[in-house]
């Protein structure tokens, strides 16, 4: 059902917009798109805003909403904590340092329009490692130490960041780099449709091929090791996983909150606790849920267009605050 839903929701957001397209009409051009059909010479125009624009940003939004929402899942697991999403390790902050550098300074210009997400990705690469390095101990992974070196290592790149933005002397530089720390698909193009749909579908199989592990680390170490699961090497690649898809989808939208922290709470609501149910579901609503939250940020106040970090928390928000609310509902099952 989600499927579905999902599909006609993408060819939905693809038709909306400044110019609005029907259904039926998208649909034709993006058959004609995939067949190698012929296009009229007075439907040119509406066939390139259809495939060369909406097209990339609306499927690029549907991968990062179902990636997020797997890699919460999993990091709820890692750490044992409900309220943890895939920013909690400081990998969000670390990519927003990275791009803020690059913006500033001009740095990576040989790159051109890839130059700020090639330094995002670089700075959630080193948050990661740098989150791995403080927080083991003798090769071991404290769930705790995860959390509160993740949380630790975002405030300060945060201020990092902010430091860096108030001495930066081109104020639009500064304007460009809020607004991507806030999150937004209007960069999207179809040059990173392959690299982020490849590690996010990558990732979300090796996730769901864990499953089992996700289920016993949740219990708790001495559990876990009770079954015959190392929970720290488990936790170790689980984590090198976490950072890798979470610095891919960062790089290309930006620092986008609270789908990774409630889809998963979501879900688990209709499918019960097991992971593999979970992962099942929890990418395609994730992936649901983006498609119609982008669409809102750039139809609401057209023809600018919303942070979409701005969109999610507002969403977000509510839901998180009922769900705590629910005496019925508890992390991890009913």
């Amino acid at each position: 059902m989600l499927a579905a839903v999902l599909a006609v929701s993408v060819v939905v957001a693809i038709g909306l917009g400044a110019t609005v397209v029907p259904p039926e009409e998208t649909a034709r051009y993006l058959w004609a798109a995939l067949s190698g059909g012929r296009i009229g010479a007075d439907e040119a125009s509406t066939y390139q805003i259809i495939w060369q624009i909406r097209t990339p940003r609306v499927l690029l939004a549907a991968l990062v909403g179902a990636g997020l929402s797997a890699i919460g899942v999993a990091i709820q697991a890692l750490v044992r904590n409900p309220l943890a999403d895939p920013f909690v390790l400081g990998v969000s902050s670390g990519a927003s340092v990275g791009a803020v550098v690059v913006t500033v300074t001009g740095g990576l210009a040989a790159l051109g329009v890839y130059a700020v997400s090639t330094g995002a990705f670089a700075g959630a690469l080193a948050a990661s490692l740098l989150v791995y390095a403080a927080s083991s101990s003798r090769g071991a992974l404290s769930p705790l130490r995860l959390v509160l070196t993740g949380v630790a290592l975002a405030l300060g790149f945060q201020a990092l960041m902010s430091v860096i933005i108030y001495f930066a002397p081109d104020g639009e530089a500064t304007s460009t780099v809020l607004y991507w720390t806030m999150g937004g698909f209007g960069a999207a193009n179809w040059g990173a449709l392959p690299l982020v749909g490849s590690v996010v579908v990558l990732g979300t199989a090796v996730l769901y091929r864990h499953a089992r592990a996700l289920d016993v680390l949740a219990l708790g170490d001495e559990t876990a090791a009770s079954l015959g699961i190392d929970p720290d090497r488990h936790r170790r690649s689980l984590l090198v996983l976490v950072s890798l898809v979470t610095g891919v989808m960062v790089a290309v939208s930006g620092a986008i909150g609270f789908v990774g922290l409630v889809m998963p709470h979501l879900v688990r609501m209709v499918v019960g606790a097991v992971h593999a149910r979970v992962l099942a579901v929890a990418p395609l609503a994730g992936a649901v849920f983006m498609v119609w939250a982008d669409l809102v940020s750039r139809t609401l106040v057209a023809p600018r267009e919303m942070p979409l970090g701005a969109i999610t928390a507002l969403v977000g928000v509510p839901v998180f605050i009922v769900l705590m609310r629910r005496r019925a509902y508890i992390f991890g099952g009913r």
